[in-house]
């Protein structure tokens, strides 16, 4: 290539391109659990699975890309960010953690290092979520200063928020209808659920003058975002569950088990950092041979069982217990109105 050709040797003389190369690698990859997690594409990836307060550390490997060429940098440093992304918004982050360490003065490298970091005991508040509209993602970034353009590499971590078991868990009961048509009582046996838990209810037929043709239970997923102008909500249904077809008597009883470990769900997360909130609804449907549609949604509360037993995890189970008792006040039960009815 002649001197101002694009190669890569070229490119260096110049100052562009990158002259080195740098890795982050936890001291435990070896030893610690991975959890799935989907990006924005909707593909699925295994992250390193991290709880609020451990302590996240590692090494910083730096690779001269030219042996024997000396690397200028203005600083090398490690960042520990936890933010929440809203997709109208792109660009502008709202970062609710930020750890900085640096590992190196301004200065040069004449040959490949690896520096040793360590977070101790990181305030993680809250769960790592992709939705529709909103991302909360944390990540270790790792960056070398340069006076033209930074070199830097980010590795993505998974965090888990656990609790303990809710002291109150009462069930759900509820009596609906449409006057002297259908008058329906319904009872599910609790009305806060962990993810791998089983909805067990069951549901009575006091009064039926309207030809149900169908009936079904669906989990619904209530995504909302963004604050002011931009909120955004919205709907999607995780789980159906068809309880009967065909018409129903008077007097008739149907038991009902919906299993959740089946389905990619979330814990129930209520204005996450004044930016986002993530609620989940049983909602009950009936149509009948008109195709008319009646529903009736309730609220219920999900949350992680902590599959961690240890001294470790008892500081951070009684912070994550702390805020799930503070979220599940705002979701008292409240006697809900009549059927409607949607044409």
């Amino acid at each position: 290539n002649h001197l101002f050709g694009t190669s890569e040797a070229a490119m260096n003389i110049f100052g562009f391109g990158q002259s080195a190369e740098i890795d982050i690698v936890l001291n435990d990859a070896e030893t610690r659990k991975k959890a799935e997690h989907k990006s924005e594409d909707g593909k699925k990836d295994r992250f390193f699975l991290f709880y609020d307060g451990e302590t996240v550390s590692g090494k910083v490997s730096v690779t001269l890309k030219y042996p024997g060429k000396r690397l200028e940098h203005n600083g090398i440093r490690i960042e520990f960010i936890g933010q929440i992304e809203l997709y109208y918004d792109r660009g502008n982050h709202h970062e609710f953690v930020s750890l900085e360490k640096d590992l190196a003065r301004p200065g040069e490298l004449t040959q490949s290092q690896t520096f040793d970091f360590e977070f101790t005991h990181v305030e993680k508040p809250y769960e790592s979520y992709t939705g529709q509209n909103v991302k909360l993602r944390y990540f270790l970034r790792a960056t070398i200063g340069r006076r033209l353009s930074d070199i830097s590499k980010e590795l993505d971590l998974v965090i888990h928020t656990l609790s303990t078991y809710p002291e109150l868990n009462s069930s759900l009961k509820m009596e609906v209808g449409i006057e002297d048509c259908l008058h329906i009582e319904f009872e599910y046996n609790k009305s806060k659920y962990h993810l791998k838990d089983v909805i067990v209810g069951k549901i009575y037929f006091s009064l039926v003058r309207v030809k149900i043709r169908h009936m079904e239970i669906d989990i619904v997923k209530r995504e909302s975002s963004g604050t002011g102008p931009n909120v955004f909500h919205e709907n999607d249904t995780i789980a159906k569950y068809e309880i009967m077809d065909g018409a129903p008597v008077r007097g008739e009883s149907i038991p009902i088990r919906l299993f959740l470990a089946g389905y990619e769900m979330t814990p129930t997360m209520k204005d996450v950092n004044k930016k986002f909130s993530v609620r989940f609804y049983l909602n009950l449907v009936l149509i009948d041979e008109e195709e008319r549609r009646y529903f009736k949604q309730q609220e219920i509360i999900l949350w992680r069982k902590g599959d961690i037993i240890g001294k470790s995890m008892s500081h951070q189970a009684a912070i994550a217990s702390q805020r799930f008792s503070d979220t599940c006040q705002s979701g008292e039960l409240t006697e809900p109105d009549k059927y409607s009815e949607d044409e």
